[in-house]
């Protein structure tokens, strides 16, 4: 790792001594790192992240007031956990504390969570040349030029068991390289696709000078908006640097059309570009590594994005079935509506398009969501609760794909009894939702029109499917107005108390954990 200069000043660093202790320490954090539950490895790093985002933040002066300690660690979070909750306008922000929130959604993507886990898995795995070492030596066992005289009985004949435990270690050998492999595609795979949307974006913003101005007059930096918005999308956030997210640039349907690829290869579409990245590179480079991967289940590599062959063939075409619906209700319902008046035929199938496809679940909108009919709504309510590689699967295929998941193994008695104690993604969100209608019961009964139940409740299923859409706060609707109000264009959880905002932190902490809890709540028999 460390190169050994022969310096006289270098020498005890490159003593045996000080190598011993550096391997020693890397050895027992690596042996710590992979014995501990990885819930709480994650539920560490994501408080950890937000901690440090939140100092940062707190330390960068922003371009107008400083916002409220629970107020940026509420932002913190956000952009940690990817949800896009708001409680502060986002112009408030100044270009540093937009790079560093740029960070924490970069860093905070699941993506890149899982490339990183991956690589230290080989990290930690014994390294190939190693391997290839043992392979070597045991191959002197049988020299290769008396191969061709085993079968004449000329030559002594190798164990049944040294075959065997070669061939383990061949197939040890090629487990690492390949999972080397994938991590390097996955690594390609992430800074083409950000380089390729910041630089479309750079070239939009040039050429089109409209869109160009609005942001030189909000006083935004045009690189800093393409980098922030691409690492947003791509990491289904859905935060944009201006407070009206894209409704600014509902029109500019090539620019939502630049966006929106984003959306999908980040997110729901990722498994199955990530399996035909794999197939193709095998066709390219003839590699040994790529086939493995493709024949390997998702136990025997350790990477569930990996999904089967059938899984990711399913994957696409039920994410696009989820979207006709949703396009097909709402065109049917707000086509000619005042929500997308001034609007032509071209930028209203865009605008509908873009708006649909960010349910599930980056949160990016270019209406607004207040004014959406309420069965739409409750639609896009259902699309945020469905986790991004919800598939439709024939029975057969789904328990041929939970067995290569599972791998067969039996579950521990501790998992036995979580499982039975831990309750369904449903009743949490219940759970939440109770509470927040508790601390937020003042403002239930002397603002009924902002805080209703369906309002509430798109908050709490957005803010735990880390998606970010929000009815906002209006004024108008008071029915008891008193003193001053302005109308903000952040979340409607910025109208609520601090106890709700803690909760709806909790909240977004546990959706982007929730895959630790797909399947809770099994216990629970209804009859």
């Amino acid at each position: 790792m460390f190169s050994c200069i022969p310096h006289r000043k270098a020498h005890n660093l490159c003593s045996p001594s000080w190598r011993s202790i550096l391997s020693h320490i890397v050895s027992t954090s690596h042996r710590l790192l992979f014995h501990l539950d990885p819930f709480s490895i994650q539920l560490f790093y994501f408080a950890f992240i937000s901690f440090v985002g939140f100092w940062l933040l707190k330390a960068i002066k922003p371009r107008t007031a400083m916002p409220r300690n629970l107020d940026l660690f509420f932002m913190s979070v956000s952009s940690g956990t990817v949800s896009s909750m708001s409680t502060v306008e986002m112009e408030v922000f100044s270009n540093g504390q937009l790079i560093v929130m740029t960070v924490l959604m970069l860093i905070g993507r699941e993506v890149f969570l899982s490339m990183v886990g991956l690589y230290l898995s080989t990290s930690y795995s014994p390294g190939s040349s190693r391997i290839q070492g043992k392979v070597n030596s045991l191959s002197k066992v049988i020299p290769v030029e008396d191969l061709s005289q085993v079968e004449m009985g000329i030559a002594g004949k190798a164990s049944e068991s040294e075959h065997q435990h070669k061939a383990g270690l061949q197939d040890q050998d090629l487990k690492y390289r390949s999972t080397k492999a994938l991590v390097l595609l996955i690594l390609s795979y992430i800074v083409i696709i950000h380089l390729l949307g910041v630089i479309l974006l750079l070239v939009y913003m040039s050429v089109v000078t409209g869109a160009r101005e609005v942001l030189e007059k909000k006083g935004l930096k045009i690189i800093t908006y393409a980098m922030f918005t691409i690492v947003s999308s791509f990491s289904s956030c859905g935060f944009t640097p201006n407070n009206e997210n894209m409704a600014i640039f509902s029109k500019n349907s090539s620019l939502l059309l630049i966006i929106l690829p984003q959306l999908l290869l980040g997110n729901t579409l990722y498994p199955s570009c990530l399996r035909f990245l794999i197939w193709l590179s095998g066709k390219f480079m003839r590699k040994n590594e790529f086939e493995y991967l493709l024949k390997s289940n998702v136990s025997k590599i350790g990477y569930d994005h990996l999904l089967p062959n059938m899984q990711s063939r399913l994957l696409p075409l039920t994410a696009l079935g989820f979207i006709a619906v949703q396009m097909i209700l709402f065109c049917t319902m707000e086509w000619n509506s005042g929500l997308m008046s001034g609007m032509n035929g071209i930028q209203k199938f865009v605008g509908s398009l873009f708006q649909c496809v960010n349910t599930r679940h980056t949160g990016e909108s270019v209406v607004n969501i207040a004014a959406i009919a309420p069965a739409i709504l409750v639609l896009f309510i259902v699309m945020m609760y469905l986790p991004p590689y919800t598939t439709f699967l024939p029975s057969k295929q789904d328990e041929d794909c939970v067995n290569q998941v599972n791998g067969g193994n039996h579950m521990t008695i501790r998992k036995r009894i979580m499982e039975n104690v831990v309750f369904s993604q449903l009743g949490y969100l219940i759970i939440y939702l109770i509470a927040i209608c508790i601390t937020e019961r003042k403002s239930l009964l002397e603002d009924p029109l902002n805080f209703n139940v369906l309002n509430m409740a798109m908050e709490v299923v957005s803010a735990y499917g880390n998606v970010g859409f929000s009815t906002g706060y209006s004024c108008e609707l008071r029915l008891h107005p008193q003193g001053s109000c302005i109308d903000k264009d952040y979340g409607f959880t910025g109208k609520w108390s601090n106890q709700g905002k803690i909760i709806l932190i909790i909240v977004m902490f546990h959706g982007r954990l929730k895959k630790f809890n797909l399947h809770g709540g099994k216990a629970w028999k209804i009859t």
